[in-house]
């Protein structure tokens, strides 16, 4: 009886690890199959997007009604066209909170214009008028390194890389640099954006096209500071939380889980918001948002020490792959 039952319960032994080990395998083979299959895409150059954003600092701060804005939407303008981008100009003229008339342009470019699927990445190019962080410095523009300048560089890169690659991708793609972003008060604006948003606010209601959409958007903002973590913001989980997760799957697949944290941030107002609503386009915010600590952004978010030191070419890199990465996995 002895021997009957030591025997009896190796076999089950046996049995249970052996359904153990199917469980296990069936477990992998199902992790494998909820991953985004990845396209052959090309390097995103992480070098040349730091130039980029150097080249938008050194014209000094991008406030409207400035020359150095003037001269740095110039410049984005002629890059756009010189990667063989449509462009598009859309000048206009935005109230402030406090009755200010600004002299403002939204900068769209254009790959692939035929293509009747379209993806849409955004950034704004102006930077704030007054610090309002930091001591001692409000009345001091802000030079809007990392906060403007940093999201606008990865697009140019991107640009480049799209019009160079030998393998494009056969989805069309339009970037908008948001002019008039940075301009609101949060404490003295009585509209629902804080007196921000003038440019993504105008936009969406006139889009540069009659009756465009596209598939989805992207806005890119406060991309390029130094272990930089983008947590999934509130808002582009209300609205397009598919999108969301694709694009975090996409990079952790990359290896950029220290920068795409799978975790909720908080729910913000910014460009993508009248993206949405007024312009009824599903558009997520990859933004920088501290996962812990009382301060929501980066420490120099809104002073005047927002300029290159706060730029990582590491966390450009991470940003700027994994857009190429889901840009191509449009195929």
């Amino acid at each position: 009886m002895f021997m009957f039952n030591k025997i009896t319960l190796i076999y089950l032994l046996a049995m249970v690890l052996a359904l153990g080990a199917c469980k296990n395998r069936r477990n992998q083979n199902e992790t494998k199959s909820e991953q985004v299959k990845l396209a052959p895409a090309p390097a995103f150059n992480a070098d040349s997007a730091y130039t980029y954003i150097e080249r938008q600092v050194a014209f000094g701060p991008r406030v409207p009604n400035t020359s150095a804005h003037q001269r740095a939407g110039d410049y984005l303008v002629a890059k756009l066209k010189e990667y063989g981008w449509q462009v598009t100009e859309q000048p206009f003229t935005a109230t402030t909170y406090d009755g200010k008339k600004l002299n403002s342009r939204n900068i769209i470019g254009s790959f692939n214009p035929q293509a009747a699927k379209r993806i849409l990445l955004a950034s704004h190019w102006d930077s704030r008028p007054n610090a309002d962080e930091g001591k001692g410095t409000q009345n001091k523009p802000v030079p809007g390194a990392n906060d403007g300048a940093s999201g606008v560089g990865v697009l140019l890169e991107l640009a480049r890389t799209l019009q160079q690659s030998q393998n494009k991708p056969s989805v069309g793609v339009d970037i908008i640099f948001f002019d008039a972003e940075d301009w609101g008060n949060s404490e003295k604006a009585s509209d629902e954006y804080g007196g921000f948003l003038l440019g993504s606010r105008y936009w969406a209601a006139n889009p540069h096209k009659p009756g465009y959409s596209a598939y989805y958007g992207i806005l890119l903002d406060m991309v390029g500071a130094k272990g930089a973590t983008f947590l999934k913001e509130g808002t582009s989980m209300q609205y397009a939380p598919t999108v969301v997760n694709n694009v975090w799957q996409v990079a952790s697949q990359l290896g950029y889980t220290q920068y795409f944290v799978d975790q909720l941030g908080a729910t913000l107002t910014d460009d993508h918001v009248p993206v949405n609503t007024i312009a009824k386009i599903p558009m997520i915010d990859i933004i920088h948002l501290n996962a812990s600590g009382d301060r929501t952004f980066f420490e120099d978010w809104h002073t005047i020490e927002d300029d290159m030191r706060n730029i990582d070419r590491n966390t450009l890199k991470a940003v700027g792959q994994t857009l190429l990465q889901v840009l191509y996995n449009e195929e």
